[in-house]
């Protein structure tokens, strides 16, 4: 409990030397006003490539579903952003052809948010896909 002690005793000894500075010795602190806008400027200029949209989808599903997402496995521009399917692992078993997976549809806007995602199919991951009627 010591260091305690000792932490507010010199962040109360490094306050004191800067209130008796004078006002041009201070440090000059950042006006967070300005760099937020700064950096809304360039982030909204900037266009997402195809890439930085595919890592931050993944990255987004995955912390909101605490599953890896292993592939995308379709990535389409929309009118409000883009669209994707992602294969996400959701139950690992062991062999591994047995473990469960899962298609996620996940909807970003187009600065790379995530703005909703559903699971539209769950398949064992050594299971190939049903045929579809009319297909061949």
């Amino acid at each position: 409990m010591s260091n305690t002690k000792n932490t507010s005793e010199s962040q109360d000894s490094q306050q004191s030397s800067q209130e008796s500075q004078s006002p041009q010795e201070q440090e000059p602190t950042e006006n967070p006003k300005s760099n937020s806008s700064n950096s809304h400027n360039s982030t909204a200029n900037h266009r997402l490539s195809p890439m930085e949209v595919l890592r931050q989808a993944r990255a987004q599903l995955a912390e909101l579903t605490g599953m890896t997402a292993e592939s995308v496995s379709s990535f389409e521009q929309t009118e409000e952003g883009w669209s994707l399917e992602v294969e996400v692992l959701e139950l690992e078993r062991v062999p591994d052809t047995m473990s469960l997976m899962a298609s996620y549809e996940v909807e970003l806007d187009s600065q790379g948010e995530l703005t909703g995602y559903r699971r539209v199919r769950r398949y064992e991951r050594g299971r190939a896909e049903a045929r579809r009627p009319g297909g061949r």
